[in-house]
């Protein structure tokens, strides 16, 4: 089965003087550059109303682009019966709550089981949608609010206004260490070296920005807001564990948790069992593809998280007493 899709858009002026095929990646993020290298290469872009094969070849600006090619389907997309908690609805776009050990999209090591399966079990047309309509991602174990278009125009849209910075998504997060004052950091996220499945921060990587702010904070943790400039490949992650504020639970960049002196019995298991970062995306912020209105949803710290926090807060308690006598 092939997936007929048409693709416009301008290329930008600061673009001026990038190769073709990278200044397509940007302008269409949702498709690799290797994928948009190939649809040159094969006679498959437009140009100013011209045919470029050419991937190396120089944009000026406000160079008008049409793709239009047969993508044909992935062999792991099937639709599959899974429930999706969804926030709202109407006949554009979707906002689902996602919850933890629930991959986004079919991939090495997950070829079913994921969120796209569910979305084309639900809404079957959302195959001729590029990603079945996926804007943006989360990690497998982290939670919280996405948003999925349900055409090919809502999610050029939506594509664009997340490149735009005109989609704003906040995060919570327990981290390890005390932090008494908000902050940011800005360092450049590229593929780890030699761990192909990590991020690393790297001066030759991509520009990430993650702003955060800190709303509580216990006897050697901290519970944080956070929010997103770029959207890089375990951006939050990275950035904690570059500050030696590590996520909670968050074993590939931020190792075992470090165990206090004087913690109950129930405190030290729930630390241990806690086997996921503690990160949640609790507000998501847009501008309705269609009408222009700006809508904003919320989505409670899951169960987990919760438990911990409470407990967090029992603990500094308890010691803050047991420390004064």
């Amino acid at each position: 089965m092939a997936q007929k899709l048409q693709l416009k858009g301008q290329i930008q002026e600061l673009q001026l003087g990038q190769r073709l095929d990278l200044a397509l990646a940007k302008l269409f993020s949702a498709y690799s550059r290797s994928q948009i290298k190939k649809w040159i290469l094969d006679k498959k872009v437009q140009v100013n109303g011209n045919i470029i094969n050419r991937p190396k070849e120089k944009v000026f600006g406000n160079e008008q682009i049409y793709i239009n090619v047969l993508l044909k389907q992935d062999v792991c997309w099937q639709p599959q019966n899974i429930p999706l908690n969804i926030i709202y609805e109407d006949e554009e776009i979707v906002i689902i709550n996602k919850p933890h050990n629930l991959v986004v999209h079919p991939g090495a090591g997950n070829p079913e089981g994921t969120v796209l399966n569910a979305l084309l079990y639900r809404y079957p047309k959302i195959i001729n949608v590029p990603r079945a309509g996926i804007v943006h991602r989360l990690d497998k174990n982290t939670t919280g609010l996405m948003v999925i278009a349900k055409t090919i125009p809502v999610h050029t849209n939506l594509v664009k206004a997340l490149q735009l910075r005109n989609i704003t998504r906040e995060y919570e997060a327990v981290v390890s260490g005390l932090m008494t004052t908000s902050g940011i950091v800005n360092e450049p996220i590229s593929r780890h070296p030699t761990k192909r499945t990590h991020m690393a921060i790297h001066p030759l990587g991509k520009s990430a920005i993650t702003y955060y702010r800190v709303i509580d904070h216990f006897r050697a943790h901290t519970r944080l807001r956070l929010r997103l400039e770029s959207g890089r490949t375990h951006q939050i992650r990275v950035h904690m564990a570059h500050i030696n504020h590590p996520l909670v639970g968050d074993i590939v960049y931020g190792g075992r948790p470090q165990l206090l002196k004087y913690i109950s019995d129930e405190f030290c298991q729930i630390m241990n069992n806690f086997n996921r970062q503690a990160l949640h995306a609790r507000m998501l912020r847009l501008y309705h593809p269609s009408t222009g209105i700006k809508m904003e949803w919320h989505a409670d710290i899951p169960a987990d998280m919760a438990i911990l926090i409470n407990l967090l807060k029992i603990d500094a308690v308890t010691n803050m007493v047991y420390i004064s006598k």
